[in-house]
């Protein structure tokens, strides 16, 4: 039997710009597993956002985590991200401060099938959240699929009054 204890054989690494073939891949099987992509958008999405991270993890604008296998093969199992967005100086919640303008927007928190229920995604979302102290972003953000929501509830995120408009494209 394998032991699949996140603590004792997962390494967590800073993703590069050579990664981006596996961000991609976590990325359109996230919203595959969701349910959110249809067999045909699958390639399409995969070929752009293999572009995407190609050019936005060396400049900075998404920073990305992989926790592969502690093993000689560092397989990848998950993985996790911050997209960086320059927003104008806000409120804070209370009105009380002003927040700088920096804010980041976790993307892609995705954890392959057979390492699922085990803790990974809590261990890359601390990578998460000790970068985004660090950098002083002055706000983090996600999108939470229903099975991953207990997650960051638990990590203090709250839900919002935020609105989406989908009449664009």
């Amino acid at each position: 039997m394998i032991d699949h204890s996140p603590a004792s054989t997962l390494r967590v690494r800073r993703g590069t710009a050579a990664d981006a073939a596996v961000l991609a891949r976590h990325r359109a099987d996230m919203f595959r597993d969701i349910g959110r992509l249809d067999a045909a958008t699958y390639a399409p999405l995969l070929l752009a956002s293999t572009e995407y991270f190609a050019r936005a993890i060396p400049t900075g604008e998404y920073v990305a985590w992989i926790a592969t296998t502690g093993d000689a093969t560092e397989t990848p199992v998950a993985g996790a991200g911050v997209q960086v967005r320059t927003l104008l100086p806000r409120p804070n919640e209370t009105g009380t401060a002003v927040l700088p303008g920096p804010e980041g927007i976790v993307l892609n928190v995705y954890t392959d099938p057979t390492w699922r229920r085990l803790g990974v995604a809590e261990l890359l979302m601390g990578h998460v959240l000790e970068w985004s102290r660090a950098r002083g972003l002055g706000r983090l953000v996600l999108h939470a699929s229903h099975d991953g929501r207990p997650l960051y509830e638990k990590l203090g995120f709250v839900a919002t009054n935020e609105m989406r408009y989908t009449g664009i494209l």
